[in-house]
Protein backbone atom coordinates (compact mmCIF):
# COMPACT_ATOMS: atom_id res chain seq x y z
CA UNK A 1 0.00 0.00 0.00
CA UNK A 2 1.27 3.65 -1.11
CA UNK A 3 1.66 5.87 2.05
CA UNK A 4 1.87 9.57 1.07
CA UNK A 5 5.56 9.81 2.34
CA UNK A 6 6.43 6.89 -0.34
CA UNK A 7 5.42 9.23 -3.08
CA UNK A 8 8.68 10.96 -4.56
CA UNK A 9 8.89 15.08 -5.21
CA UNK A 10 8.56 16.06 -8.46
CA UNK A 11 10.60 15.59 -11.45
CA UNK A 12 12.26 12.34 -9.14
CA UNK A 13 11.48 8.71 -9.79
CA UNK A 14 12.54 5.29 -9.40
CA UNK A 15 14.83 3.45 -12.08
CA UNK A 16 12.98 0.04 -12.11
CA UNK A 17 15.09 -3.12 -13.23
CA UNK A 18 14.15 -3.14 -17.02
CA UNK A 19 15.18 1.01 -17.29
CA UNK A 20 17.95 0.03 -14.93
CA UNK A 21 19.23 -2.41 -16.81
CA UNK A 22 19.07 -0.50 -19.65
CA UNK A 23 20.64 2.41 -18.39
CA UNK A 24 23.61 0.43 -17.04
CA UNK A 25 24.38 -1.04 -20.27
CA UNK A 26 24.20 2.56 -22.27
CA UNK A 27 26.28 4.21 -19.43
CA UNK A 28 28.74 0.89 -19.81
CA UNK A 29 29.37 1.20 -23.44
CA UNK A 30 29.31 5.16 -23.41
CA UNK A 31 32.26 4.85 -21.19
CA UNK A 32 33.80 2.11 -23.15
CA UNK A 33 33.82 4.37 -26.25
CA UNK A 34 35.59 7.04 -24.19
CA UNK A 35 38.01 5.20 -22.96
CA UNK A 36 38.85 4.11 -26.22
CA UNK A 37 39.94 7.17 -27.90
CA UNK A 38 42.08 7.49 -24.84
CA UNK A 39 39.91 9.59 -22.11
CA UNK A 40 40.48 8.73 -18.30
CA UNK A 41 37.45 8.38 -16.22
CA UNK A 42 37.20 11.10 -13.28
CA UNK A 43 34.49 10.88 -10.54
CA UNK A 44 34.23 14.18 -8.58
CA UNK A 45 31.76 14.61 -5.74
CA UNK A 46 28.34 14.60 -5.44
CA UNK A 47 27.96 18.13 -3.40
CA UNK A 48 30.82 20.97 -3.33
CA UNK A 49 31.09 24.75 -2.57
CA UNK A 50 28.78 26.82 -3.94
CA UNK A 51 31.43 29.28 -5.07
CA UNK A 52 33.70 26.63 -6.88
CA UNK A 53 30.84 25.17 -8.95
CA UNK A 54 29.77 28.31 -9.82
CA UNK A 55 33.08 29.82 -10.38
CA UNK A 56 35.22 27.71 -13.18
CA UNK A 57 32.32 28.28 -16.06
CA UNK A 58 30.68 31.36 -17.75
CA UNK A 59 26.55 31.21 -17.41
CA UNK A 60 26.48 28.82 -15.05
CA UNK A 61 23.22 30.04 -12.23
CA UNK A 62 23.92 29.05 -8.99
CA UNK A 63 19.67 29.83 -8.36
CA UNK A 64 19.09 26.30 -10.45
CA UNK A 65 21.34 24.45 -7.68
CA UNK A 66 20.19 22.82 -4.73
CA UNK A 67 21.76 24.68 -1.89
CA UNK A 68 22.33 23.99 1.77
CA UNK A 69 24.69 24.78 4.54
CA UNK A 70 28.11 22.88 5.47
CA UNK A 71 27.64 22.35 9.34
CA UNK A 72 31.35 22.04 9.39
CA UNK A 73 32.31 24.86 7.57
CA UNK A 74 28.82 27.07 7.68
CA UNK A 75 29.85 27.98 3.83
CA UNK A 76 27.08 27.28 1.23
CA UNK A 77 27.41 23.64 -0.12
CA UNK A 78 25.23 22.80 -3.92
CA UNK A 79 24.48 19.64 -5.71
CA UNK A 80 26.28 19.50 -8.62
CA UNK A 81 24.16 20.95 -11.16
CA UNK A 82 26.76 20.17 -14.36
CA UNK A 83 29.92 18.17 -13.86
CA UNK A 84 31.65 19.87 -17.10
CA UNK A 85 32.52 22.31 -14.28
CA UNK A 86 34.09 19.52 -11.87
CA UNK A 87 35.96 18.58 -14.32
CA UNK A 88 37.54 21.85 -15.00
CA UNK A 89 38.36 22.28 -11.55
CA UNK A 90 40.32 19.14 -11.16
CA UNK A 91 42.36 19.63 -13.81
CA UNK A 92 42.88 23.34 -12.35
CA UNK A 93 43.58 21.59 -9.21
CA UNK A 94 44.91 18.35 -8.66
CA UNK A 95 45.61 17.79 -12.58
CA UNK A 96 46.96 20.99 -13.35
CA UNK A 97 50.68 19.60 -13.52
CA UNK A 98 49.54 16.13 -15.84
CA UNK A 99 50.37 16.69 -19.59
CA UNK A 100 48.39 18.39 -22.04
CA UNK A 101 45.74 17.86 -23.91
CA UNK A 102 44.24 16.14 -21.31
CA UNK A 103 41.71 13.98 -21.89
CA UNK A 104 39.06 12.84 -19.32
CA UNK A 105 35.59 11.59 -18.81
CA UNK A 106 32.85 10.80 -16.15
CA UNK A 107 29.98 9.86 -15.48
CA UNK A 108 27.11 10.62 -12.84
CA UNK A 109 24.17 12.17 -11.52
CA UNK A 110 23.42 15.92 -11.51
CA UNK A 111 20.77 18.03 -9.88
CA UNK A 112 18.25 20.75 -10.33
CA UNK A 113 16.53 22.43 -7.37
CA UNK A 114 13.55 23.65 -10.01
CA UNK A 115 13.43 21.66 -13.75
CA UNK A 116 12.81 23.61 -17.11
CA UNK A 117 9.67 23.82 -19.11
CA UNK A 118 11.04 21.11 -21.68
CA UNK A 119 12.41 18.51 -19.37
CA UNK A 120 10.69 18.05 -16.05
CA UNK A 121 13.93 15.73 -14.66
CA UNK A 122 15.80 17.48 -11.49
CA UNK A 123 17.99 14.47 -11.50
CA UNK A 124 19.59 13.33 -14.70
CA UNK A 125 22.28 10.89 -15.35
CA UNK A 126 24.96 13.61 -17.23
CA UNK A 127 27.87 11.55 -19.13
CA UNK A 128 30.75 13.94 -21.06
CA UNK A 129 34.59 14.08 -21.73
CA UNK A 130 36.76 16.77 -22.14
CA UNK A 131 39.64 17.74 -23.85
CA UNK A 132 41.70 20.15 -21.48
CA UNK A 133 44.27 22.25 -23.24
CA UNK A 134 43.18 22.49 -26.75
CA UNK A 135 40.39 24.18 -28.68
CA UNK A 136 41.51 23.95 -32.24
CA UNK A 137 39.32 22.09 -35.19
CA UNK A 138 41.56 18.72 -34.37
CA UNK A 139 39.79 19.11 -31.02
CA UNK A 140 36.76 20.10 -32.39
CA UNK A 141 36.81 17.08 -34.99
CA UNK A 142 37.78 14.83 -32.10
CA UNK A 143 34.97 15.84 -29.45
CA UNK A 144 32.44 15.65 -32.32
CA UNK A 145 33.62 12.03 -33.02
CA UNK A 146 34.03 10.87 -29.52
CA UNK A 147 30.34 12.18 -29.30
CA UNK A 148 28.94 10.29 -31.95
CA UNK A 149 31.10 7.00 -31.50
CA UNK A 150 29.78 7.14 -27.98
CA UNK A 151 26.37 7.04 -28.78
CA UNK A 152 26.69 4.49 -31.64
CA UNK A 153 28.22 2.42 -29.09
CA UNK A 154 25.41 2.36 -27.20
CA UNK A 155 23.29 1.35 -29.78
CA UNK A 156 21.69 4.76 -31.20
CA UNK A 157 21.39 5.37 -34.68
CA UNK A 158 19.67 8.33 -37.15
CA UNK A 159 22.20 11.29 -35.90
CA UNK A 160 22.47 14.42 -36.62
CA UNK A 161 24.60 16.92 -35.39
CA UNK A 162 23.56 21.10 -35.51
CA UNK A 163 26.92 23.16 -35.45
CA UNK A 164 26.83 26.69 -34.40
CA UNK A 165 29.05 29.88 -33.44
CA UNK A 166 28.21 30.82 -29.93
CA UNK A 167 30.29 34.27 -30.02
CA UNK A 168 28.84 34.66 -33.27
CA UNK A 169 26.98 38.44 -32.60
CA UNK A 170 30.51 39.59 -30.80
CA UNK A 171 32.38 38.54 -33.24
CA UNK A 172 29.88 40.19 -36.13
CA UNK A 173 29.27 43.52 -33.72
CA UNK A 174 33.60 45.13 -33.49
CA UNK A 175 33.69 45.71 -37.21
CA UNK A 176 31.54 43.56 -39.72
CA UNK A 177 27.95 44.38 -38.12
CA UNK A 178 29.19 46.94 -35.57
CA UNK A 179 26.75 46.61 -32.38
CA UNK A 180 26.77 48.79 -29.34
CA UNK A 181 28.04 46.62 -25.96
CA UNK A 182 24.60 47.40 -24.09
CA UNK A 183 22.78 45.87 -27.34
CA UNK A 184 24.88 42.91 -27.59
CA UNK A 185 22.71 40.72 -24.87
CA UNK A 186 19.34 41.81 -26.18
CA UNK A 187 20.32 40.28 -30.08
CA UNK A 188 21.41 37.45 -29.21
CA UNK A 189 17.81 36.49 -26.81
CA UNK A 190 16.29 37.50 -30.22
CA UNK A 191 18.46 35.70 -32.25
CA UNK A 192 17.65 33.19 -30.00
CA UNK A 193 14.62 33.30 -29.83
CA UNK A 194 14.22 33.25 -33.65
CA UNK A 195 12.12 36.50 -33.41
CA UNK A 196 12.62 38.82 -36.61
CA UNK A 197 10.08 41.36 -35.75
CA UNK A 198 11.91 41.50 -31.62
CA UNK A 199 15.16 41.34 -33.02
CA UNK A 200 14.67 44.85 -35.32
CA UNK A 201 12.83 46.35 -32.19
CA UNK A 202 16.18 45.62 -30.26
CA UNK A 203 18.54 47.32 -33.32
CA UNK A 204 19.76 44.41 -34.67
CA UNK A 205 18.17 44.71 -38.31
CA UNK A 206 21.78 43.98 -39.75
CA UNK A 207 21.73 40.59 -37.78
CA UNK A 208 18.04 39.33 -39.58
CA UNK A 209 19.96 37.66 -42.61
CA UNK A 210 21.43 35.13 -39.62
CA UNK A 211 18.07 33.62 -39.31
CA UNK A 212 17.74 32.43 -42.41
CA UNK A 213 21.05 30.98 -42.42
CA UNK A 214 20.23 27.55 -41.11
CA UNK A 215 19.45 24.05 -42.07
CA UNK A 216 21.51 21.00 -44.01
CA UNK A 217 25.46 22.26 -43.37
CA UNK A 218 26.44 22.52 -47.15
CA UNK A 219 23.29 25.37 -47.97
CA UNK A 220 23.88 26.90 -44.58
CA UNK A 221 26.88 27.74 -44.63
CA UNK A 222 26.86 29.28 -48.12
CA UNK A 223 24.38 31.39 -46.75
CA UNK A 224 26.63 32.53 -44.02
CA UNK A 225 29.61 32.83 -45.86
CA UNK A 226 27.47 35.16 -48.41
CA UNK A 227 26.69 37.72 -45.19
CA UNK A 228 30.29 37.63 -44.26
CA UNK A 229 31.11 40.18 -46.76
CA UNK A 230 34.06 41.25 -44.40
CA UNK A 231 35.41 38.05 -43.68
CA UNK A 232 34.90 38.37 -39.73
CA UNK A 233 33.42 34.66 -39.66
CA UNK A 234 35.92 33.59 -42.62
CA UNK A 235 37.99 31.34 -39.82
CA UNK A 236 35.51 30.21 -38.37
CA UNK A 237 33.62 29.14 -41.69
CA UNK A 238 36.51 26.95 -42.96
CA UNK A 239 36.84 25.68 -39.52
CA UNK A 240 33.09 24.12 -39.87
CA UNK A 241 33.82 22.97 -43.26
CA UNK A 242 36.85 20.94 -41.93
CA UNK A 243 34.93 19.51 -38.97
CA UNK A 244 31.93 18.59 -41.57
CA UNK A 245 34.30 17.45 -44.32
CA UNK A 246 36.00 15.03 -41.42
CA UNK A 247 32.54 13.77 -39.93
CA UNK A 248 31.84 12.80 -43.71
CA UNK A 249 28.33 10.85 -43.82
CA UNK A 250 28.20 9.33 -40.25
CA UNK A 251 25.79 11.77 -39.56
CA UNK A 252 23.15 14.71 -40.78
CA UNK A 253 24.52 17.83 -40.46
CA UNK A 254 23.00 20.78 -39.92
CA UNK A 255 24.09 24.49 -38.88
CA UNK A 256 22.05 26.90 -36.75
CA UNK A 257 25.39 29.65 -36.35
CA UNK A 258 22.93 31.97 -34.19
CA UNK A 259 21.52 29.56 -31.44
CA UNK A 260 22.76 30.09 -28.00
CA UNK A 261 20.99 28.12 -25.76
CA UNK A 262 22.58 25.54 -24.17
CA UNK A 263 25.67 27.36 -25.17
CA UNK A 264 26.38 30.24 -22.60
CA UNK A 265 29.73 29.16 -21.65
CA UNK A 266 30.70 27.58 -25.29
CA UNK A 267 33.65 30.16 -27.05
CA UNK A 268 33.75 30.19 -30.95
CA UNK A 269 32.58 26.27 -31.92
CA UNK A 270 29.55 24.54 -30.71
CA UNK A 271 27.04 21.60 -31.35
CA UNK A 272 24.09 19.76 -30.32
CA UNK A 273 23.75 16.01 -31.03
CA UNK A 274 19.73 14.71 -32.24
CA UNK A 275 18.67 11.30 -33.00
CA UNK A 276 15.91 9.74 -34.81
CA UNK A 277 13.21 8.87 -31.87
CA UNK A 278 14.46 11.47 -29.10
CA UNK A 279 12.31 14.39 -28.33
CA UNK A 280 15.16 16.42 -27.02
CA UNK A 281 19.15 17.22 -27.80
CA UNK A 282 20.84 13.97 -26.58
CA UNK A 283 24.14 16.30 -25.75
CA UNK A 284 26.02 19.32 -26.79
CA UNK A 285 29.37 20.22 -26.84
CA UNK A 286 32.00 22.60 -27.66
CA UNK A 287 34.72 24.89 -27.09
CA UNK A 288 35.15 26.87 -23.77
CA UNK A 289 37.69 28.41 -21.20
CA UNK A 290 37.96 27.45 -17.75
CA UNK A 291 37.34 30.74 -15.72
CA UNK A 292 40.72 30.49 -12.89
CA UNK A 293 42.90 29.33 -15.26
CA UNK A 294 41.64 30.85 -18.61
CA UNK A 295 42.88 27.23 -19.93
CA UNK A 296 40.98 26.42 -23.27
CA UNK A 297 39.23 23.14 -23.43
CA UNK A 298 36.72 21.39 -25.52
CA UNK A 299 34.59 18.61 -24.67
CA UNK A 300 30.42 17.76 -24.36
CA UNK A 301 27.48 15.91 -22.73
CA UNK A 302 25.60 13.61 -23.13
CA UNK A 303 22.03 13.13 -20.81
CA UNK A 304 20.55 9.56 -20.52
CA UNK A 305 16.95 10.40 -20.49
CA UNK A 306 16.47 11.40 -24.34
CA UNK A 307 19.04 8.58 -25.11
CA UNK A 308 16.84 6.16 -23.16
CA UNK A 309 13.82 7.25 -25.88
CA UNK A 310 15.90 6.06 -29.10
CA UNK A 311 16.82 2.75 -27.29
CA UNK A 312 13.59 1.66 -25.45
CA UNK A 313 13.44 0.39 -21.85
CA UNK A 314 12.34 -2.44 -22.35
CA UNK A 315 15.23 -4.89 -21.90
CA UNK A 316 15.47 -6.07 -25.56
CA UNK A 317 15.94 -10.10 -25.86
CA UNK A 318 15.07 -12.14 -21.89
CA UNK A 319 18.98 -12.80 -20.85
CA UNK A 320 20.01 -16.29 -20.20
CA UNK A 321 19.36 -17.29 -16.84
CA UNK A 322 19.48 -20.60 -15.05
CA UNK A 323 16.53 -21.86 -12.37
CA UNK A 324 18.55 -23.22 -9.90
CA UNK A 325 16.98 -25.73 -8.08
CA UNK A 326 16.80 -26.66 -4.02
CA UNK A 327 20.00 -28.93 -3.38
CA UNK A 328 21.56 -27.87 -6.36
CA UNK A 329 25.31 -28.48 -7.48
CA UNK A 330 27.34 -24.77 -6.81
CA UNK A 331 30.40 -25.58 -8.41
CA UNK A 332 28.28 -25.73 -11.50
CA UNK A 333 26.34 -22.96 -10.96
CA UNK A 334 29.86 -21.06 -10.37
CA UNK A 335 30.90 -22.32 -14.03
CA UNK A 336 27.72 -21.34 -15.43
CA UNK A 337 28.36 -17.82 -14.23
CA UNK A 338 32.19 -17.65 -15.28
CA UNK A 339 30.56 -19.12 -19.07
CA UNK A 340 27.96 -15.65 -18.85
CA UNK A 341 25.22 -17.05 -17.53
CA UNK A 342 22.53 -15.49 -15.27
CA UNK A 343 21.55 -17.91 -12.06
CA UNK A 344 18.62 -17.60 -10.06
CA UNK A 345 18.68 -20.48 -7.09
CA UNK A 346 15.45 -21.51 -5.25
CA UNK A 347 14.99 -20.53 -2.12
CA UNK A 348 11.56 -22.87 -1.54
CA UNK A 349 9.75 -25.63 -3.35
CA UNK A 350 7.04 -23.41 -4.66
CA UNK A 351 9.69 -21.35 -6.55
CA UNK A 352 8.84 -21.46 -10.05
CA UNK A 353 11.68 -20.85 -12.79
CA UNK A 354 8.77 -19.25 -15.42
CA UNK A 355 7.98 -16.92 -13.30
CA UNK A 356 11.34 -15.31 -11.82
CA UNK A 357 11.85 -14.71 -15.21
CA UNK A 358 14.50 -17.78 -16.34
CA UNK A 359 14.85 -19.45 -19.62
CA UNK A 360 16.56 -22.81 -18.68
CA UNK A 361 16.62 -24.83 -15.78
CA UNK A 362 19.43 -26.47 -14.81
CA UNK A 363 18.67 -30.56 -14.79
CA UNK A 364 21.68 -33.12 -14.72
CA UNK A 365 24.15 -30.86 -14.45
CA UNK A 366 23.47 -28.97 -18.03
CA UNK A 367 21.17 -26.21 -18.73
CA UNK A 368 17.86 -27.24 -20.31
CA UNK A 369 15.32 -24.60 -22.26
CA UNK A 370 12.14 -24.16 -19.85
Amino acid sequence: MTKPDDLLPIGLEDALPQRAATITRAMRDVLEAMDAHGYDRVRPPLIEFEQSLAGRMEGVATRRMVRFTDPESLRTLALRADMTVQVGRIAATGLANAPRPLRLCYAGDVALLKADQLDPARQRLQLGAELIGSDNVAAAIEAVTVALDALQAAGVTGLSVDFTLPDLVDTLAEEALPLDVDKRDAVRRELDMKDAGALKAVGGEAYLPLLYATGPFDEAVEKLAAIDAGGALATRIAALREVAGALGDRARLTLDPSERHGFEYQSWFGFTLHAKGARGALGRGGTYAIKGSDEAATGFSLYMEPLLETLGTNGGEARKTVFLPLGHDREVAKRLRSDGWRTIAANSENDDAASLGCTHVLDGGEPKPL
